[in-house]
């Protein structure tokens, strides 16, 4: 993939100073974004997902509000994000026995000025790191992978869905 030579990174000024975005002047509009990646593992691993078999408790569950609470706070985490007021923020784990993978997806809406795929791509990651932390004691291979925007809607770029 290459970027767009016309493209400008809206991060820094002409001067090379990081700045925030100034949205001042965006129109709100509802937006939504939707992320996966995925949690690779033992098969021994996932079945003691599936079976309650962590010592440390329920994986998914805890997973999934890891999830949410990581993409309400998405601004502390990475600079130059705005501070949003999320309406909604949905992450689903699935477990795929044939592919030894706790798959992960996240959704998150908003009506306002800016775009919410850092709060979906951030409840994806933060899901799949408690995976990771929850079973790191009986699987030290997992690998997190595959996290990616799937799809957005709303502002003014228009909609984006990945091949």
């Amino acid at each position: 993939m290459s970027a767009d030579s016309n493209s400008r990174l809206t991060h820094f000024d002409d001067a090379g100073n990081a700045v925030m975005v100034d949205v001042t002047d965006k129109e709100n509009t509802t937006r939504k974004a939707v992320a996966a990646g995925s949690v690779q593992m033992q098969p021994d691993t996932l079945k003691a997902i599936m079976g309650d078999g962590i010592k440390k408790g329920d994986v998914l569950s805890v997973a999934q509000l890891a999830g949410i609470m990581g993409a309400k706070h998405t601004a502390d985490l990475i600079p130059l994000c705005h501070p949003l007021a999320l309406s909604s923020v949905k992450v689903d784990l699935a477990c795929d026995p044939d592919r030894n993978v706790v798959e992960i997806t996240a959704t998150a809406k908003i009506t306002g000025k800016t775009g919410v795929e850092m709060e979906a791509l951030t409840a994806v990651s933060i899901a799949a790191l408690t995976v990771y932390d929850m079973c790191k004691a009986i699987d030290k291979c997992m690998h997190i992978t595959d996290v990616r925007l799937v799809k957005k809607t709303g502002g003014k770029s228009g909609p984006y869905e990945s091949s």
